[in-house]
Order: structure tokens, then C-alpha cells, then sequence
């Protein structure tokens, strides 16, 4: 009887850990994959990515927390063939306010979000690094090429 409950908790212990290594090991593969793959911005990169004056599918798709500085933040989804680098993009509100995208490369599907607050950019989070809050409700967001294009429109609820 003793014997049996050990192997059963052995057993489980062995079944839990095996599934919380999986588990660590795919979201590890997943992060380090992108970041594996993800241009640092070097010249013999970039110019395989498609020139920005193309009709590339850049939207805004959500501003969330807005008129609330440490939760704004800017979702903006590329659904082109080939990745993408924002570099010198830029994101504009009513008031005049402008972000200008650095170089980051986006994937097919992919999106990168904009934060008002203060932070460290990573590859799918971009710092405003703005000291008040840039968006309103009811305000309409922009989104423009290099070039001066208008790529998008979201108004904030």
C-alpha cells in the first residue's frame, strides 16, 4: 500500500516536471527565435526588407489605457508578406504630439506596442518615454510612413 502511493506521487512528480520543462523550453524557443531572427538594423539586412514607400498593411489596432500615463499604450499590427522595419514611422495625436519609430522589424502577423511611460525597448515594446499622458478619449490617432503617408487612423473610444 505504502508502495503504491509512493510510485503514485513519484509518478506525478515526473509528469508535472515534465510538463512545466516543456512548457519553459517552448516559450524560451519562441523569445529566443525572435530575437534570433530580428535584424539589429544593420545595412546588409535591412535591404532585403521591403522599401518603406510600398503599400505595406501597418495599422493601429487598439490605444488602451488612455488619459492614464503608466497604461497607455499604442497596438500596431503589420500583416505584409515580408517583415517590415518601422524605422522613421511615425505615430502622431491631435495635439501635435509625434513618436518616431526606431529602427524595428516587424514579421508577418506580428505587432509592436508604443508606451507613453518610461522603459527599455525591446523588440515588441517601444518607449514614448513622455512625463503625462498623450491620448484622449475621443481623440483620433495617426499613423504615418517615412514619406509622410497617411498609413492608418484609429479614434480612441
Amino acid at each position: 500500500m505504502k508502495n503504491r502511493r509512493l510510485l503514485f506521487y513519484v509518478l506525478l512528480n515526473i509528469l508535472v516536471s515534465a510538463s512545466v520543462t516543456g512548457l519553459i523550453l517552448f516559450f524560451y524557443g519562441q523569445n529566443c527565435r525572435q530575437q534570433t531572427v530580428s535584424p539589429a538594423g544593420g545595412a546588409a539586412e535591412s535591404s532585403a526588407l521591403p522599401s518603406n514607400g510600398e503599400e505595406e498593411p501597418v495599422e493601429i489596432v487598439s490605444i488602451a489605457g488612455a488619459g492614464t500615463l503608466q497604461t497607455e499604450v499604442a497596438l500596431i499590427r503589420y500583416n505584409g508578406a515580408q517583415a517590415i522595419d518601422l524605422a522613421g514611422w511615425r505615430l502622431r495625436d491631435e495635439d501635435g504630439n509625434v513618436y518616431i519609430f526606431p529602427s524595428v522589424v516587424v514579421y508577418s502577423g506580428g505587432a509592436v506596442q508604443v508606451h507613453s511611460a518610461d522603459g527599455e525597448d525591446t523588440i515588441v515594446d517601444l518607449y514614448w518615454s513622455r512625463r503625462e499622458p498623450v491620448w484622449h478619449s475621443g481623440e483620433k490617432a495617426s499613423l504615418f510612413d517615412p514619406q509622410g503617408h497617411l498609413r492608418s487612423e484609429y479614434q480612441i473610444p
